[in-house]
């Protein structure tokens, strides 16, 4: 549901923000109907909006450096997606979701490394929606936002994206992770102990989502479920089927899409696991299930790569770490690691410098404190 309130005038510019996320694990369970346990980011994408007179969305980005225009009844999916086709996806969503949007200038800034598997492009989509239906003098229920911007992002930016990402920007809470059921939508939170610190290490690895594997995988998740819908009409999607049917059906599925499809089961068991371990702080077994999952990542589902696996090493052989694996979508990126918190300074000094010997540069490094969900702020 929608609520209007007093508009604006033109021209008054108001800021709105959108956190990033990290995926504690769950990885590519989302678009599989299965469960995740991402955290929000204290790492931002921020958009100045003020109101226009026309029909025009005019909107900058200060990390492309480039400024494009368009008009708001004139959009269409484009068959090459770059950054502003995520912009004209959430006007175009709103308006079919019978939002009345009006022109608006739009300046985008923000510190969240693009292309890392930190959801700068959903973070991107909150904080245009956020925007535009602030300026509207609108708002709008965050997990119905949510939705609009995974439709957005499969329809103009060409992404087969689950609904982890926006869910958690758009409905996170400070300060702990969410467990996430993607088939029913039901979510639960857990609270990150104070002892342990998150730490996110990029490996300077970049990978366009929609010019990758994702999209790959993706439709090879959905013959997998389609192949098993053969042996348990009751499968719908990977979520429905058990590691016991998989196993089972390994002839039929093939050695390629059993491994995808063994690595999402598994997954699927170790976030939960991960959920109650995190619950219970039991940190060590948390720990074991990180790196579990990375392996499946790396061997199951292969999306990891030669630097990201020498990452995860790197961070592994520190004293004090409990456990690391990439995160995102993969092919580079980010990997995290759960790191006692007493030794968390000495860790990020430790990846630093092997990880700098090994590819040549010193790699940025994040240290999580998890943050609110998408809002309007005071200022810049």
């Amino acid at each position: 549901m929608v609520n209007r309130k007093n508009n604006l005038a033109p021209g008054s510019p108001r800021v709105f923000q959108a956190p990033g996320r990290v995926n504690i694990i769950g990885e590519h369970t989302d678009y599989n109907d299965g469960l995740v346990l991402p955290v929000n980011l204290s790492l931002y994408t921020r958009v100045l909006a003020s109101v226009r007179d026309d029909n025009v969305i005019r909107v900058t980005s200060n990390h492309f450096r480039r400024t494009e225009s368009f008009r708001i009844d004139n959009i269409a999916p484009s068959p090459s997606p770059v950054w502003v086709d995520y912009v004209k996806g959430i006007v175009a969503e709103l308006q079919s979701n019978g939002l009345s949007i009006r022109g608006a200038d739009l300046l985008i800034d923000g510190d969240i490394p693009i292309g890392g598997g930190l959801s700068s492009s959903a973070s991107l989509e909150l904080a245009i929606g956020k925007a535009l239906l602030g300026i509207e003098g609108s708002t709008m229920d965050a997990r119905k936002l949510a939705r609009i911007c995974q439709r957005a992002e499969k329809k103009y930016a060409g992404v087969s994206c689950g609904i982890m990402d926006q869910q958690s920007i758009a409905c996170g809470r400070e300060g702990q992770a969410m467990l996430l059921d993607c088939q029913s939508m039901e979510t639960k939170f857990v609270k990150i102990p104070t002892d342990l610190s998150l730490i996110v290490i990029n490996s300077g690895i970049k990978h366009n989502l929609p010019e990758s594997g994702y999209n790959d995988r993706s439709e090879e998740c959905r013959t997998a479920a389609g192949l098993l819908q053969g042996a348990d009409p009751s499968i719908r999607s990977l979520r429905d089927a058990s590691i016991t049917l998989v196993n089972k059906e390994k002839r039929r599925l093939g050695d390629l899409l059993y491994r995808r499809a063994h690595h999402v089961v598994t997954e699927i068991e170790r976030t939960l696991a991960a959920f109650v371990a995190l619950s219970n702080q039991n940190i060590e077994l948390l720990g074991s299930l990180i790196s579990a999952s990375h392996a499946s990542l790396r061997d199951d589902f292969e999306v990891s790569c030669q630097e990201m696996d020498a990452l995860v090493e790197i961070a592994d052989c520190c004293e004090g770490v409990y456990g690391t694996r990439m995160v995102g979508a993969g092919f580079g990126g980010c990997a995290l690691s759960i790191v006692d918190a007493s030794a968390a300074e000495p860790v990020i000094e430790e990846i630093s410098s092997s990880y700098r010997n090994l590819i040549g540069n010193k790699p940025w490094i994040h240290r999580v404190k998890p943050a609110k969900a998408a809002m309007e702020v005071a200022g810049l």
